[in-house]
């Protein structure tokens, strides 16, 4: 199946329920990315401040230059440190940026949002024998942390797949789904990934493994439309109801 097959769902009904059921009854192996589809990772804990926080710690260095104007105000934790590992790979200065990144998403897990859904759907999964990994550019120390928190963990360990020190193979590079993919002993055409960000399908087309999007909102439904998405369902109630009648 290509990675991109699908029609548009929204609420589940008529055909667009049909083509997702479809698309499900396919996957043997479901990969999740993490802050989105599972959680709000930053729903207490203000994304925007860490990555200001980043900067500003970059600029007590004397390191203000390192940054473009636009990375610094990106607002974004991870494509401040994208940035300075481009400049610095594999140097002790980006080590340190990125445990202080995981630093902070580790203080995010206590005020993390549960997506709506989420929980039972990935226990549904799971009882219908359904094997379960997570992909995320998060730390994986922070996915693993937050599920103990749910009482999720044993629903995919080991299979959590996070950011490491070689930072050019975060998403979209396929790399931590190549890593699921091999580990599970999982094609590619037999997995599926849900994930909310272009980042997500980029990674899931390179991997040739089918993508199902999931977007709370409008702005997050016309980023992966646009990224080339197909399915993209806009609750995981709908997901749950399609895998409920498989």
């Amino acid at each position: 199946m290509a990675a991109d097959t699908g029609n548009e769902t929204g609420n589940g009904t008529g055909n667009g329920a049909e083509d997702l059921r479809e698309l499900i009854t396919r996957a043997r192996v479901v990969l999740w990315d993490f802050d989105g589809p599972i959680c709000r990772l930053f729903a207490g804990h203000s994304a925007e401040g860490v990555a200001e926080g980043l900067v500003k710690w970059l600029e007590g260095r004397g390191l203000h230059g390192l940054l473009t104007d636009s990375e610094r105000e990106s607002l974004d934790p991870h494509v401040v440190l994208r940035a300075v590992d481009r400049r610095h790979p594999g140097s002790d200065l980006v080590t340190e940026l990125e445990e202080r990144l995981t630093q902070e998403e580790l203080k995010a897990t206590a005020t993390a949002m549960p997506t709506a859904w989420a929980d039972p759907l990935i226990r549904t999964l799971v009882a219908l024998k359904l094997r379960l990994a997570v992909t995320t550019n998060n730390s994986p120390r922070v996915a693993t942390t937050y599920l103990d928190g749910r009482g999720l963990t044993s629903c995919f360990a080991p299979h959590i797949y996070g950011r490491t020190q070689e930072l050019r193979h975060l998403k979209p590079h396929p790399h931590c789904l190549n890593r699921a993919l091999r580990a599970m002993g999982s094609a590619p055409d037999t997995a599926l990934m849900i994930g909310d960000t272009p980042s997500d399908f980029l990674a899931a087309s390179e991997a040739g493994v089918p993508f199902l999007g999931y977007a709370r909102n409008e702005r997050k439904e016309k980023l992966l439309r646009g990224a080339g998405a197909t399915t993209v369902v806009n609750s995981l109630e709908t997901v749950l109801t399609a895998v409920r009648h498989v």
